[in-house]
């Protein structure tokens, strides 16, 4: 299990390196769910996620050998983009493993940072080719499945913590709500918080089609799962055990919730908190609703709005298939 201790060491190391995102209170999203709101804007991250963290956690450890062997990631999105970018600016090659079905800015990203970037069928055969390259020598960058990963992850909770009291009033958090793809995030956000504000409920959100941590619970470990979501930054195969452990450990519960409602809260939050998200993040507000039925009153939600990567073109062409408005 990761701890605080691993997690302030994360920060330590990449302070320098990643943005110390804003933690500020939205007054038209607490009108908008009738409950005060404070949002952690990790979209305004370097590469537009929360994922250079934990890249540059990883890529502060390797050794001289592991540097000039370069290193591999498989991604459905965010993950290839940070590693690309945070690699370049370290002078370490990198590999990108994406899927056909990732977004198309996202590959374009990746290359436009100067890492060799291999596309597959899907996600199953990205994460095989990926470890054929591990065998080959390159080093691994898992997006998920890896301690300092999750530490440097976990640098959100840290922060979060530290902020949330200062912009919203003592006791200002009662329950953080979380996206999860293959649950790197989660793991770490839930650590830090359970270290320093263990009265914080954490829940953790999924999509239909991309619920590979919401089947780990039920099932009591990580299983495969097919994968239809839109969102494909969700889209992990299965969840690890390191992660799937922290979230059996520390999380509420993981909701899950329709890819229609995700991209509705991506309009959501364009007209109420006056960001522009990804679906990813999107999925946090009609999953916001299920805890408040859940909760009662006096909730004061925190939302982790974990990526901005989302083109306009994408998030119209979604909204006209699900006939949103």
């Amino acid at each position: 299990m990761i701890g605080i201790v691993e997690i302030q060491a994360a920060a330590e190391s990449i302070a320098g390196h990643v943005v110390r995102t804003p933690t500020v209170r939205s007054p038209g999203l607490s009108g908008f769910l009738g409950v005060p709101v404070t949002t952690k804007l990790e979209l305004l991250q370097r590469t537009g996620s929360f994922k250079a963290r934990g890249a540059t956690a990883k890529l502060l450890s390797l050794t001289d050998a592991e540097r000039a062997a370069g290193v591999v990631a498989v991604s459905g999105g965010n993950h290839g983009i940070a590693l690309a970018h945070m690699a370049s600016a370290l002078h370490i090659k990198a590999t990108v493993v994406m899927s056909r079905t990732a977004p198309k800015r996202a590959a374009d990203l990746v290359e436009a940072a100067g890492a060799s970037l291999r596309l597959t069928d899907g996600m199953a055969e990205a994460f095989a080719l990926t470890e054929r390259l591990r065998s080959e020598g390159l080093t691994l960058v898992h997006p998920f499945d890896d301690p300092l990963v999750i530490a440097g992850q976990g640098t959100v909770g840290l922060e979060f913590t530290a902020d949330a009291d200062e912009v919203g009033g003592t006791g200002a958090l009662t329950d953080v709500l979380v996206s999860i793809g293959g649950g790197g995030l989660i793991a770490g956000v839930a650590a830090a918080f359970k270290a320093l504000r263990p009265d914080v409920r954490v829940w953790g959100v999924e999509t239909v089609g991309a619920s590979a941590m919401a089947e780990a619970v039920a099932a009591g470990g990580p299983v495969t799962v097919s994968l239809s979501s839109i969102v494909t930054t969700l889209s992990a195969p299965s969840a690890s055990p390191l992660t799937y452990d922290h979230v059996a450990a520390l999380v509420e519960d993981v909701l899950v919730v329709p890819d229609a409602e995700a991209v509705q809260g991506v309009l959501d939050l364009a007209e109420h908190a006056k960001v522009w998200a990804e679906p990813a993040a999107g999925c946090l507000l009609p999953a916001a609703r299920q805890v408040l039925e859940r909760v009662g009153d006096g909730a004061r939600l925190g939302l982790v709005v974990c990526g901005g990567n989302a083109t306009t073109a994408d998030i119209m062409d979604w909204a006209r298939r699900f006939d949103l408005r």
